[in-house]
């Protein structure tokens, strides 16, 4: 973005400027805070930089704005409690330096708002709560009846009883579920870094600003580098994904430096900052973004170029099209579509267990009562439980 020396942009920018304007009339905005920005880089987690942030959320509160903050940093603020100065090595001392410090992170959010008259609740999730359809349902109503109610939910994952199969693995992905569960108009991710970069401007002064995305596309995936922070779990790559993920509930993203000294006041005001990321024109249905979003992916059918094409021009996946079943996973499962050439085009949840699939993958539905001993599903996946996620490659 550039501007000239009236403070005025200048005509490249206008049509930043126009989505920026949307930005900042946002009604319901999801704020996720990372690890590094709550402990500045140390060890301990500063309050006075929290009561800083509930400051500009009260003040977007006063405005009518809801607002849904997801926080990182129980593993930080508890780690002091179990007098452990090295870093933590094990899953069981990560464990239990969240379930030391959720109280006292919680606390500290309490104080810092209580002082300016609001109140918030707090909501633990795993995995798990959003991939199990009745859970995420539960979940999705408990934030937005808080929400009616004037609090403010502190989301967190459940680290206490993490698993490799049950966490999130890290709160921009989170953040980008909470985004669809509260149908966010805007997340907002605060991190350590000005916003996207063509290159890793650490490793590279000469990076490139990017200070809008329309679409996240493989080109802006590659941009991504590592994560910066030795405190946090995320990267540059899990932030764009969870662009990806908002921008299918037709949510906008804006990643910007949190080590500013107004974040998120700044944000709702004339000039850009960050990179704005912006969402889908139609959004998904909901039941779909669940699918892609919420959903883990558990293995893999390979598709003939007639299957693939097929699927994207929005028919279903029959056996006749499938090459080759990929991993171990039973009926009802997500699973994605390849193209011939490896490449992720669709995620969706299969009519039949892998074991099945081996049996009838590129056979006709007539067979299948002889291959299988019982009659089931025409389609392999139906296209209501499909959702399109990527694009044939240009030859």
């Amino acid at each position: 973005m550039t501007w000239n020396a009236s403070g005025h942009p200048e005509p490249s920018s206008r049509v930043l400027l126009t989505e920026w304007r949307k930005v900042t009339q946002a009604r319901r905005i999801v704020i996720k805070i990372g690890s590094n920005l709550l402990t500045g880089g140390g060890e301990r987690v500063r309050p006075e930089w929290i009561a800083g942030r509930a400051e500009e959320i009260v003040a977007l509160l006063q405005e009518g704005r809801r607002v849904v903050v997801v926080t990182s940093g129980a593993v930080a603020a508890g780690r002091s409690r179990l007098g452990v100065s090295r870093p933590l090595a094990s899953l069981q001392e990560k464990q239990a330096a969240a379930a030391a410090g959720q109280g006292v992170l919680m606390r500290y959010y309490e104080e810092a708002f209580a002082a300016r008259g609001k109140y918030v609740a707090q909501a633990l999730l795993t995995r798990d709560d959003v991939e199990n359809r009745r859970r995420y349902l539960n979940a999705r109503d408990t934030l937005k009846t808080l929400l009616d109610f004037g609090l403010v939910p502190v989301v967190n994952e459940n680290d206490t009883v993490m698993t490799e199969e049950l966490k999130f693995g890290d709160n921009d992905t989170l953040s980008a579920n909470v985004a669809d569960l509260v149908d966010a108009d805007l997340l907002i991710l605060l991190s350590d870094i000005d916003g996207l970069y063509d290159r890793n401007p650490r490793d590279h002064p000469d990076a490139r600003f990017i200070p809008l995305v329309e679409r996240v596309t493989p080109a802006v995936e590659a941009m991504a580098g590592g994560s910066g922070s030795q405190v946090g779990k995320g990267g540059m790559i899990t932030k764009i994904r969870a662009a990806r993920m908002a921008a299918r509930s037709g949510c906008r993203m804006v990643l910007t430096n949190g080590f500013r000294e107004h974040p998120i006041a700044e944000v709702f005001g004339e000039k850009p900052v960050g990179t704005l990321f912006l969402g889908y024109d139609a959004p998904l249905p909901a039941r779909k973004r669940w699918i892609v979003n919420a959903r883990v992916g558990r293995g893999e059918l390979l598709m003939n170029p007639g299957a693939s094409a097929a699927l994207l021009a929005g028919k279903s996946l029959l056996a006749t099209g499938i090459t080759e079943v990929r991993g171990e996973f039973p009926r009802g499962a997500v699973v994605y579509c390849l193209g011939a050439g490896g490449e992720r085009l669709a995620k969706g949840i299969v009519n039949y267990n892998s074991s099945d699939l081996h049996c009838i993958a590129g056979r006709h539905s007539r067979q299948f009562e002889g291959l299988l001993g019982y009659l089931g599903a025409e389609e392999v996946m139906h296209r209501d439980n499909l959702v399109v996620i990527g694009e044939m490659p240009h030859e």
